[in-house]
């Protein structure tokens, strides 16, 4: 049957999990529900008791499992220590320790669900084939994660790949939910695109498909207007592309990965995203013609299990 491993992945609603082959292929899926009670005190005990109730029915005993990963949503430092997951309720857990205690020693490792979710991408989704990528997650916030030799940079404090807080824009006034003014979450994100929209349709007339959704206008909605060949709404994607352009070329000059995979709910809009990042980065990266490329993710949600359970095979 051969070796197996296990990945999980924490969100503030559902705890998604998957059995793996150790050589990638999955093989069950399954989700259980977050209990964010007293702090979130019960999470831990409820992923062990479900990993026991799937391996069991799967005939899987715990020796043929390698190990299991963890991906939560959270800074987490080289030791495994969580200062805090908002979303969780955590605060100062050893989240990977605890699993490992209740699994009778089974070797768990954690990290980041954004640096996760682009380890996951590496190993089996759109940089498949590649060691080195930048992950953008274009989500309601902008997430990402930093994959050099096949390993996730996590640097000193937990803050690499945090690519939704570098600071692109100078005229902006309004604050970032991080605190600072101007990040590129403020623009690129499904909130920020749908920010954008509104600003540019209340500072004209000009006639517009996304004027049908008013102030309800989503990211979706200026999308398929831009797709539609709609004026405003291509406006308002070449804001975005020029911004995303700006960052991804100063991530390429810092980190020259050989690819940046894009993902999260706006990547949906497909090859017409890629195409309008890829002109503003072709802008600003004059410098050479041999530089990493723009893909699509393509393992959508289960990013996190498969970066999860690759976490463990190093």
């Amino acid at each position: 049957m051969g070796k197996k491993c296990i990945g999980v992945d924490v969100g503030g609603t559902s705890v998604k999990l998957g059995l793996f082959q150790v050589t990638g292929e999955l093989i069950k899926k399954w989700e259980i529900p977050t209990n964010k009670e007293e702090q979130g005190k019960y999470i831990v005990n409820d992923i062990a008791d479900s990993i026991r109730q799937v391996l069991e029915h799967e005939g899987v005993p715990l020796t043929d499992v390698e190990g299991a990963g963890l991906g939560v949503p959270g800074p987490v430092m080289p030791d495994g220590y969580v200062e805090v997951c908002v979303n969780l309720g955590w605060k100062d857990r050893y989240p990977a320790r605890e699993l490992s205690d209740l699994l009778k020693g089974l070797p768990v490792k954690c990290g980041n669900d954004a640096n996760v979710a682009a380890l996951g991408e590496m190993w089996q989704g759109g940089g498949k084939g590649y060691t080195d990528i930048v992950m953008v997650t274009l989500g309601t916030g902008v997430g990402g994660g930093v994959i050099i030799d096949e390993k996730i940079i996590t640097g000193k404090h937990g803050l690499g790949g945090e690519i939704g807080h570098i600071h692109v824009r100078d005229e902006e006034t309004e604050h970032c939910n991080c605190g600072g003014v101007g990040c590129l979450e403020q623009v690129a994100s499904a909130t920020g695109i749908a920010r954008e929209a509104r600003r540019r349709m209340a500072a004209c007339e000009t006639p517009s498909l996304m004027r049908n959704a008013g102030e309800q206008v989503t990211a979706k909605d200026v999308l398929d207007a831009a797709k539609e060949g709609d004026a405003l709404a291509l406006e308002v994607m070449e804001v975005v592309g020029h911004y995303l352009g700006v960052a991804l070329a100063s991530l390429a000059l810092t980190v020259d990965p050989q690819m940046f995979v894009i993902g999260g709910g706006v990547s949906k809009a497909g090859q017409y995203l890629i195409e309008v990042i890829n002109r503003h980065y072709a802008r600003y990266m004059p410098i050479s013609e041999n530089r990493g490329t723009i893909g699509l993710a393509k393992l959508g949600n289960d990013a996190g299990i498969y970066g999860a359970a690759r976490l463990v095979l190093d």
